[in-house]
């Protein structure tokens, strides 16, 4: 451990947390006090948010491995960041699990640090506490001086989409059939946060943005509330991976890709040689005062299932 550590007193509770920090190393910092203290840099904003993982809700442990589990958990919630164009300050872990995974809980710790290892966010505290199922909640914490929001949408501006959709949505049903792509399941298991992504769109004129969680037949929704416009987009144009069908994309959650809005000028090659990744114009903004989505392929108005929703049915 670095210098930045009060160390914790005896007890099985905090030896779990000790065997945690031992897997992340340099990245836990200041963990072991009531709270966890951090410079915001001068003039910047801090950006917050908590992201909730529950097995058998966002997981089932026959489909993914603990060190799955715990790298899912922590990117959902630094998707949040990125979708603001914040730089990661520290992340904070509250962990429920049986008591007969705590042999295992190095698993679950090397997944986390995976995720803000790549994402360069020091891990700076947490709770830890017995329950019948494995349950995370992550907190991440970042600055940004001007903070992208969903509400910026503007009439004529065009609606783009990082990445490819579809790997997740595919992956599901693969796995409820039995025999997932690999391709596909690889996308499943290890999402990726596009914070730096984010924030070059956020510098190279984005309007407005969001992450894709949900579906982006759903998301695109809340994006059109937010904004009070009416978006068009293009079925054909979706960016899909390879055996995924357009609507079926369309529906496919869990994808944490970025779904923005910003004038035509935006440089999608300059992008995709800066991160060796396709961005997309799968749309345009309508009017204001009418906040709606609407799906096209070519002249024909197609409307795809809605995506997930926790409380639907």
């Amino acid at each position: 451990m670095n210098g930045d550590w009060t160390s914790l007193g005896p007890g099985a509770e905090f030896d779990l947390i000790r065997r945690m920090t031992r897997r992340w190393g340099a990245l836990a910092r200041g963990v072991g006090d009531d709270a966890a203290v951090l410079d915001v840099p001068g003039g910047a904003r801090l950006v917050a948010s908590t992201d909730m993982s529950v097995e058998g809700v966002h997981f089932r442990q026959d489909w993914l491995s603990l060190e799955d589990i715990g790298y899912r958990s922590a990117t959902a919630a630094l998707s949040d960041l990125a979708a603001m164009a914040a730089d990661p300050m520290g992340l904070l872990v509250a962990v429920s699990i049986p008591r007969a995974l705590a042999a295992m809980v190095e698993a679950l710790a090397d997944g986390i640090g995976a995720a803000a290892r790549m994402a360069e966010c020091p891990i700076v505290g947490g709770d830890l506490a017995r329950g019948d199922r494995i349950a995370l909640t992550i907190t991440v914490l970042g600055s940004v001086r001007k903070p992208m929001f969903r509400r910026g949408a503007l009439p004529g501006d065009a609606l783009f989409i990082t990445g490819r959709l579809g790997g997740p949505g595919a992956a599901l049903k693969g796995l409820i059939a039995g025999d997932p792509a690999p391709a596909h399941l690889d996308r499943f298991r290890r999402p990726v946060a596009r914070l730096a992504e984010a924030r070059w769109l956020a510098a190279s004129g984005a309007t407005a943005m969001m992450d894709i969680s949900d579906g982006l037949s759903s998301d695109a929704r809340h994006l059109a509330a937010a904004s009070d416009v009416s978006l068009r987009i293009d079925l054909g144009a979706l960016p899909v991976v390879t055996g995924v069908q357009p609507r079926e994309a369309a529906v496919s959650g869990e994808e944490y890709e970025l779904l923005l809005t910003a004038p035509d000028e935006l440089d999608c090659e300059a992008f995709r040689q800066r991160f060796a990744l396709p961005l997309t114009c799968i749309g345009r903004v309508g009017t204001a005062g009418e906040p709606r989505v609407t799906f096209h392929q070519g002249e024909e108005r197609v409307d795809p299932e809605e995506g997930y929703d926790h409380f639907s049915g």
